[in-house]
């Protein structure tokens, strides 16, 4: 094995003085206000061991199969096929809402099965077209209109995008997120949620992001509380096109600004901050220590950008109806296979074909879906209403809205140097609705607040201000 020839320090100077800045407030905090915490003498714990067997529990075979069938309709094209029983995008989604039936049954009627129609034209969609999703519904036991899912996408295409004709295997993208949420199903269906989780396979994507906006607002429809969408496009492909392989990281982008912003929100951000803690990610960074927490070989780059440059998903419509949603793929792509007519030139195999997709790795990705699907479901929600305080003065106060829910026992503030990518400490408070953090100045921080469950859940930290709410 080839030795390096210099060695690059696993702290910087820098870094370590970050570090210790942070920890010399974190031992004033805890000296001056111990009085506020007088009678908490101990915290729930911050591990839920279920979280460990559903990382294990995605299988690389079900997912194989899984995959094979849906690349077995032909295409999946918006525009394709909706008759036939085993061509084209009908065939697909009925077997899609057969599998969930067929989980549902498997759980004593855990989930409910519907499909959300919506008929549509675009620049895409030159006539009038019935976009189709599939929707399984678990429902939550104390907070059923609290919600968190996970989604796929189930049209495919090739070359040209409005060929609804020519084969389009669509293998990772996007069997592979398709299968996964069927797969999550199979697995989460196993356990009783506090909150409701949704698993969806969503039509229209390549033509315009219709699938998703049409669940979007079925979900403002029914007033649900959507405190996360994981968007899965393209969960299985290992070998980038620039010849990296790569089967041991995830890509997690979240938008930083919330694009729902009004003007009045955005005066108040742009003095107060908050730029990099929209809800959405907060909600990459909960996704993140849980992955680093319950996974292992599985590193979570967070993206600090909506989407690929100057590209799009299907997280995008639920970011524009005010929810937290974020992205989840592999982290080196390859253009070869996506959006590609199936074809050999110059010794370039071309399209999305199942020989592309690695199931190991489409396995540790829902994995990853799982484990975050299920903790924030057994989490309490989000604090609501988070508001700080503390302009020229020695402390930072937290307040935010008592909540009224069962499964909740207390709150943790959490609080990071400005230039911290993920949250550095915190510290649980106790059921309480206002917490003081002594001699640490509000202007050197950024602070947040997130509810404590007593299973060892806890939810994604909220942000004060509009900028972080969820």
């Amino acid at each position: 094995m080839n030795q390096p020839t210099s060695a690059k320090p696993l702290f910087s100077t820098k870094r370590i003085a970050s570090v210790l800045l942070v920890s010399a407030a974190l031992a004033g905090v805890l000296f001056t206000s111990s009085s506020q915490a007088k009678a908490i003498t101990a915290a729930p714990s911050q591990e839920d061991m279920r979280l460990y067997d559903i990382a294990s529990a995605p299988s690389a075979e079900r997912l194989r199969r899984d995959v094979e069938k849906l690349v077995s309709f032909g295409t999946r094209h918006t525009l394709s096929e909706t008759e036939s029983d085993t061509q084209g995008i009908g065939a697909a989604r009925r077997w899609i809402k057969a599998e969930f039936e067929r989980i549902s049954a498997d759980c004593g009627g855990c989930l409910e099965v519907i499909t959300l129609a919506d008929t549509v034209t675009g620049k895409r969609i030159p006539d009038p077209t019935e976009v189709v999703n599939v929707i399984a519904i678990q429902r939550g036991s104390i907070s059923p209109n609290r919600v968190v899912m996970m989604s796929g996408d189930i049209d495919s295409r090739v070359t040209d995008v409005m060929n609804s004709s020519s084969i389009s295997p669509g293998a990772n993208d996007n069997a592979s997120g398709v299968a996964g949420a069927i797969e999550a199903a199979r697995v989460l269906s196993k356990y009783q949620f506090s909150g409701s989780i949704v698993y969806a396979a969503l039509s229209g994507e390549e033509q315009g992001l219709y699938g998703g906006a049409t669940l979007a607002q079925y979900a403002k429809d029914k007033n649900w509380q959507v405190q996360a969408v994981l968007n899965n496009d393209m969960i299985g492909n290992i070998e980038g096109v620039n010849g990296v392989i790569n089967n041991h990281s995830v890509r997690v982008f979240s938008e930083g600004v919330r694009i729902a912003e009004t003007a009045e929100e955005a005066k108040e951000r742009y003095f107060s901050g908050g730029e990099n803690d929209s809800a959405s990610r907060n909600l990459a960074r909960k996704i993140k220590s849980l992955s680093d927490q319950y996974m292992t070989n599985l590193d979570v780059m967070m993206v600090y950008r909506l989407d690929r440059f100057g590209r799009g998903g299907h997280h995008l419509p639920f970011n524009k109806a005010g929810f937290p949603a974020v992205r989840i793929m592999e982290t080196n792509e390859n253009y070869n296979r996506q959006h590609q007519d199936i074809r050999v030139e110059s010794g370039i195999a071309y399209g999305d074909v199942i020989e592309g997709v690695d199931f190991d790795f489409n396995a540790k990705l829902t994995a990853l879906n799982a484990i975050s699907l299920a903790s924030m479901a057994w989490a309490p929600a989000p604090p609501k209403a988070v508001t700080i305080e503390g302009k020229v003065s020695a402390s930072t106060t937290l307040n935010w809205q008592p909540s009224k829910q069962q499964d909740i026992v207390g709150y943790r503030v959490y609080w990071r140097l400005t230039t911290e990518p993920e949250w550095t400490h915190s510290r649980y408070v106790g059921k309480v609705e206002s917490f003081k953090l002594k001699n640490m100045v509000i202007d050197n921080y950024l602070f947040g607040v997130a509810s404590v469950s007593a299973n060892g859940n806890v939810s994604p930290v909220v942000f004060p201000g509009a900028a972080g709410a969820f």
